[in-house]
């Protein structure tokens, strides 16, 4: 099979939007549930999924209003065109996500994009007035801890593109990140690189990065540093 030439795979809360979903849910809704839930799972007693389950299940809000809720959220503003710049030069943009794929879907939608991307995340819907996952222990990129396993998703991509480049913000994606020849990271995913030593870019808006990518190769270093 031949491989196309390159993908830029990116993960959506706190990397693509300003704040994890769930902060704005939390915030919103259940600001003293949530920050104990939160505060749990961060001393592990509860699995990421489990977390996020929690708190998705517990809006108490109408569709009608959740969707006007993820409307609000706000996005990286140089997104569309960055997205717009990899298609041109031949490559894909994939978004993968631990969260789900239900507002994912319709912030896409709501911004134009939903047909410039591939997505793969969590699938999810609305029922008593909160969201919920709908997870297949069957599918091939099944995580107990996360619902999708995202270094699964990128074992797979690797068989189909010669060049992958990856762009995070948290734990969950560091182990899919280190498969790919090019890391950009922001929030806490810089600290986690900083102490394993692993090569990567910091970056706070997608334009940023559009100066290290040229037709699937990586410029050269002389742009910017490379932190390690």
């Amino acid at each position: 099979m031949n491989k196309k030439p390159f993908v830029f795979i990116s993960d959506f809360d706190g990397t693509i939007t300003e704040r994890d979903f769930y902060w704005h849910m939390i915030d919103k809704y259940m600001p003293i549930e949530g920050i104990q839930w939160y505060q749990q799972w961060k001393k592990g007693e509860f699995l990421d999924i489990e977390f996020l389950n929690k708190v998705f299940n517990s809006i108490n809000q109408t569709e009608t209003q959740i969707i006007e809720d993820i409307l609000q959220i706000p996005i990286d503003p140089t997104l569309l065109p960055f997205i717009q710049y990899i298609k041109n030069h031949g490559g894909d943009f994939i978004i993968v996500s631990a969260g789900t794929s239900y507002y994912i879907d319709i912030l896409l939608e709501f911004h134009g994009i939903h047909n410039d991307v591939i997505l793969f995340s969590n699938p999810g819907f609305y029922k008593e007035k909160g969201l919920y996952f709908n997870l297949d222990p069957e599918n091939p990129f099944y995580s107990s801890r996360y619902g999708i396993d995202k270094k699964k998703v990128v074992e797979a991509l690797s068989e189909q593109y010669n060049v992958l480049y990856y762009a995070g913000d948290s734990e969950p994606d560091y182990q899919a990140s280190l498969l790919c020849n090019t890391r950009f990271a922001k929030g806490p995913l810089i600290e986690i690189y900083e102490e394993n030593q692993i090569d990567f870019y910091p970056f706070t808006h997608f334009s940023e990065i559009q100066s290290f990518i040229c037709f699937g190769q990586t410029h050269s270093l002389n742009f910017l540093d490379k932190i390690r």
